[in-house]
């Protein structure tokens, strides 16, 4: 592959879609600055093509769909599922280089992932493990948000919560969340944040939870969890649980349990897409309160991505300028050190896969 200037390895999964965007009709996506088309074979399986016909470049997502093949909308070339030539206009011969780049493509745990490297490479136990938002002993759902920053922006984010004291606090911050010692651990591809506030009053969203869930007010335990997977997925275990009923032990039955689930998908090297849901383990069978909290959570996501896009054009305008950390910032270093071993390590030489970039 040949070195990328960008911030992102290619060789890995990135949520393309949520499962529910992809049907039969055409959809245009840009994954690490590679303009993909999506859609599902009659069948209902996927398939994932470059957005560029061999022909003259016109975007493939231009054209239309028939049967399990994809006509070009400029000159009626029409390819299949794999991204080869299989009719051209106003001849019988069909040049053997016609054909435009086809994806791995993986359907798991409500996304569509897709990988933009070697293919060769593309192992799906490298899928990151969202399985909260498909298990049936959790509810809940999520939304895509595109943010014009780059992506890493908001693992640093997501890695460290100290910022919901400031930027959310009429719903999920607190002064404690800013003051609690934390423990930072990391291992070969993920990196782990773990919080717990002890005997605190509960801000006001976890107040409703408790409430809605175990019938509790009063004074609890808080605990966040953090838990990178490289290059781009955060899942948070995050809750609340009566005080001193022992959930810092690991007894949270008298708690509500959330689990905020986060994968960031590259779009350019200044904007990506953000893939996000919350799944609950209480209250499974009432949609009015998952919509409720779909909603909630989209709020709250929007005020970050206020804070992200600031910060981004801050940035932009300051190239030269050089971050301090803080001991707060440990596991977005650590984030950040194990998305530049992936950057690395692609470097070194290996067969070129030719691509088109996004303009």
């Amino acid at each position: 592959m040949t070195p990328s200037k960008s911030s992102f390895p290619l060789n890995a999964w990135y949520a393309a879609a949520y499962d529910v965007e992809v049907g039969r009709t055409l959809m245009a996506r840009t994954i690490c600055n590679q303009k993909l088309v999506m859609f599902r074979k009659t069948d209902g399986t996927l398939a994932v093509l470059e957005d560029a016909c061999w022909h003259r470049l016109l975007p493939l997502s231009m054209g239309r769909l028939e049967g399990d093949e994809l006509t070009c909308g400029y000159h009626g070339l029409v390819y299949n599922a794999q991204g080869r030539c299989t009719h051209m206009p106003s001849q019988e011969t069909i040049n053997p280089s016609a054909c435009v780049r086809s994806y791995p493509v993986v359907e798991k745990h409500r996304f569509v992932w897709v990988w933009p490297g070697d293919p060769a490479l593309a192992d799906v136990a490298l899928v990151p493990d969202m399985h909260w938002n498909d298990d049936p002993d959790w509810a809940g759902d999520g939304k895509l948000i595109t943010v014009k920053c780059d992506y890493r922006l908001v693992i640093d984010n997501l890695m460290d919560l100290t910022h919901e004291t400031f930027v959310h606090g009429s719903s999920i911050g607190s002064r404690e969340v800013a003051e609690a010692p934390f423990v930072a651990t990391h291992g070969d591809r993920t990196a782990t944040v773990t919080r717990w506030m002890e005997n605190i009053t509960p801000p006001p969203f976890w107040a409703g939870q408790i409430k809605a869930g175990r019938n509790y007010e009063g004074p609890v335990d808080r605990w966040q969890i953090i838990r990178f997977e490289a290059p781009a997925t955060v899942c948070i275990d995050v809750g609340v649980a009566e005080a001193g009923s022992g959930a810092p032990q690991g007894d949270r039955s008298k708690g509500v349990n959330g689990f905020v689930l986060n994968t960031i998908t590259p779009e350019t090297d200044g904007t990506c897409h953000y893939f996000w849901a919350f799944a609950r383990n209480y209250c499974l069978g009432e949609q009015k309160l998952t919509h409720q909290l779909r909603e909630g959570v989209a709020t709250i996501f929007r005020e970050d991505e206020h804070v992200l896009e600031a910060q981004q054009v801050a940035m932009d305008e300051h190239p030269d300028h050089k971050f301090y950390n803080l001991n707060i910032d440990a596991g977005s270093m650590w984030a950040r050190r194990l998305i530049d071993g992936l950057v690395a390590a692609e470097k070194s030489p290996a067969p070129v896969i030719p691509i088109r970039r996004a303009a």
